[in-house]
């Protein structure tokens, strides 16, 4: 198969963020499948500000509800046949309290729920949609960001399979396209490529502004110490190595940490954080987090996200 096409306006309907149309047709032609959601994860959680997020979001409409007119054509097709099976499964009642939901949620985040509903029942969604709504603002970001990214490789699949179809049966790709609803992908819940970016990566979020915070240095580093892992109360003694420093960027994420690899090596890593320097009257000069890799998960990718404020943070393991 020759290597495919993938033009600004069909970017578009995979993923609704004018950033990401632009970056994916730049990068455009790919020689598979695998190598366009590769580049596709990297330019969205590499590449795409958190306002084309936004407006990736804005592109979809409400779980239960039909595409607006002015959607793009193949976006909104393929939003319904991603919806197919939570409109068929959904009592009256149900669709009531997904659009009071729905609401609310809109109200606190300023932004549509988004979760990929590919082959979910509607009593499902809903309760996510519940669930999630406890989120604080800045990790529903997150979890949003990781939706879009799940229903952008859908789509992709769904645009590949159209275009190797139009060319092999000499039909036009535009025709073909539509007709590519959910039932070609049945309960298939897409995997993000683990190593569209580095195995371990960061992101750091001023919850006191309720922005992204710029310019934090950031370092990783790996024990090489004579005992297996560091000792609580006990001195370092020079057993940590470093990996890789960085400055967060205006979207707060730090730059490469590590080096790009199929299997992160198992072990005890910290990633540092230099508060101080980014709040001088906050309460840390610095946060450090430890962490363990184990060898079973050496394929995985750890995201450690920082919420950050004057006088308190959270982290957690992300993906």
């Amino acid at each position: 198969m020759e290597d495919m096409k993938v033009d600004e306006k069909e970017a578009l309907a995979c993923c609704g963020s004018t950033q990401f149309a632009k970056q994916m047709a730049l990068a455009s032609p790919f020689p598979s499948l695998d190598l366009a959601v590769s580049a596709a994860t990297d330019i969205w959680f590499n590449k795409v500000d958190v306002n084309g997020w936004l407006e990736a979001f804005a592109a979809h409409p409400q779980i239960g509800e039909s595409p607006s007119p002015s959607s793009h054509p193949t976006s909104a097709q393929w939003s319904k046949g991603e919806q197919s099976t939570a409109l068929a499964t959904a009592t009256d009642l149900c669709l009531q309290e997904l659009s009071d939901w729905n609401a609310r949620y809109r109200q606190k985040f300023g932004h549509v729920f988004l979760i990929c509903a590919a082959g979910r029942r509607a009593t499902e969604i809903l309760a996510e949609l519940m669930n999630r709504y406890w989120n604080r603002p800045i990790v529903e970001l997150e979890i949003a960001a990781k939706e879009q990214m799940k229903i952008t490789e859908l789509r992709l699949r769904k645009l590949f399979s159209a275009k190797a179809e139009a060319v092999s049966t000499g039909s036009q790709y535009s025709k073909v396209v539509v007709s590519k609803a959910e039932e070609d992908f049945p309960g298939k819940a897409p995997q993000v490529q683990a190593r569209s970016r580095p195995p371990i990566t960061t992101h750091v979020l001023d919850v006191s502004r309720g922005s992204p915070a710029a310019g934090v240095e950031v370092r990783l580093e790996m024990w090489k110490g004579v005992e297996p892992c560091p000792l609580f109360g006990e001195m370092d003694r020079g057993g940590w190595v470093l990996q890789g420093c960085s400055t967060t960027d205006r979207d707060g994420r730090s730059g490469q940490l590590i080096s790009m690899v199929d299997a992160v090596s198992p072990g005890v890593y910290r990633i540092s954080f230099n508060t101080g320097k980014y709040c001088p009257v906050g309460f840390f000069p610095y946060v450090s987090i430890v962490f363990e890799i184990k060898e079973s998960q050496k394929l995985e990718h750890f995201h450690v996200p920082l919420l950050l404020s004057p006088f308190s943070f959270t982290t957690y393991r992300g993906s």
